[in-house]
């Protein structure tokens, strides 16, 4: 049977794979069920650490489908409103996953496809890459995924290329925030996650989560006692956590910590 998501785990990395490349791995309702759910297991997988999200065929991910826009124009206020959440909720699952999560741009991305990439903490994407917000030449807006989008390339920029609707190369994807690393082909794209699994498998599990909870409640906060008490209790119970006392006891032992034989 067809399936529009695949998975796969192995060795602490999660795979999550959009396999409706004949369509450019564009959104419809169908495909947005299956990757809130996707999200939902590895997340809830002990034996995930880090997810990386991909694609199949030419393109990373088209946005919303035309057919599923075809069939939305007819749909009731209650109809849109509820392919909406759904979508919203999809995006915010995976900004907000515990775990790190990496997007492997292999092909262009265009409007939700952006929203993806700008979810995920990392992304690296081939230097032939395009990228585009075209939702306002098409009468609509980058709604559920502007809050992602614009923290991800800042304000000033989202609203050249939204409002704009204009392609922009991954060379500026990189220069404006969107992407992390550019590099020349397929085979340099997995040399670089490999590299960046590696990485994050050095680390403790429990602290990225707690880092990526830290990152979330001191952005955009002015700074204050309020936040400085914040950050402190943050790391006082951090530092209480067995991770936090193994980590400590491995570095002053010169031996590698627990959870890197994991």
């Amino acid at each position: 049977m067809y399936q529009t998501i695949l998975t796969e785990v192995a060795d602490g990395v999660g795979m999550i794979t959009l396999n409706r490349g004949e369509r450019h791995n564009a959104f419809d309702d169908v495909l947005v069920a299956e990757l809130t759910q996707a999200i939902d297991v590895m997340e809830k997988n002990a034996g995930v650490r880090v997810l990386v999200l991909s694609s199949t065929g030419k393109s990373f991910c088209a946005g919303a489908d035309l057919n599923w826009m075809r069939r939305a124009a007819d749909y009731s206020d209650e109809d849109n409103l509820r392919d909406a959440r759904a979508l919203a909720e999809m995006l915010r699952r995976l900004a907000q996953c515990p775990k790190p999560t990496i997007a492997r741009v292999q092909g262009a991305a265009h409007a939700g496809g952006v929203g993806l990439v700008a979810c995920c903490d990392i992304a690296v994407t081939v230097f032939d890459a395009q990228f585009s917000l075209p939702e306002v030449r098409l009468g609509i807006i980058p709604a559920t995924i502007s809050p992602y989008v614009m923290q991800a390339m800042g304000e000033r920029h989202a609203r050249r290329y939204m409002l704009t609707a204009e392609r922009f190369s991954a060379a500026a994807a990189y220069r404006l925030g969107l992407v992390h690393e550019l590099v020349a082909d397929a085979a340099a794209l997995d040399d670089a996650i490999a590299e960046l699994v590696d990485a994050l498998l050095k680390n403790a599990p429990g602290a990225l989560a707690e880092c990526k909870s830290l990152m979330a409640a001191v952005a955009g906060q002015p700074l204050s006692p309020v936040l400085g008490e914040e950050t402190a209790q943050r790391i006082m119970r951090v530092r209480a956590s067995t991770e936090g006392r193994e980590g400590m006891r491995a570095f002053l032992e010169k031996r590698a910590p627990g959870w890197q034989g994991q």
